[in-house]
């Protein structure tokens, strides 16, 4: 079964990432392409708003350096670095595949999100 790829852009640089299976995932995948002002969030972390909530999924409070979730409703996250938050956790959508330390800047970045091309 192919898996589904996204691209996350930036004046960065670029990183793709395999999104999981769950409903919330499925709803990022319907929404886009879409372009997130993203900020640093506890020197772990980028964050942003996406346009509209994704329905809940499980969550989990661990995460790896290159995850990709949810923690709101709303409330995308990339992070490069690996560790834990507090309760409920996050929604985890996918994971990078490439080099997420291009996103361990303290300034805030645009980051376009969409499906990549087979």
């Amino acid at each position: 079964m192919a898996q589904d790829r996204i691209k996350m852009t930036s004046e960065w640089g670029q990183v793709t990432a395999v999104l999981t299976t769950n409903a919330s995932a499925a709803s990022l995948r319907r929404m886009l392409p879409v372009t997130i002002k993203m900020r640093d969030h506890m020197r772990q972390e980028k964050t942003g708003h996406l346009p509209a909530p994704l329905p809940e999924a499980p969550r989990q409070r661990g995460f790896s350096k290159g995850t990709i979730g949810l923690w709101g409703s709303s409330d995308f996250v990339i992070y490069y670095r690996e560790g834990r938050v507090p309760a409920p956790g996050i929604v985890i959508l996918g994971s990078a595949q490439g080099d997420v330390s291009i996103f361990d800047r303290l300034v805030p970045v645009d980051v376009q999100i969409e499906m990549e091309k087979p």
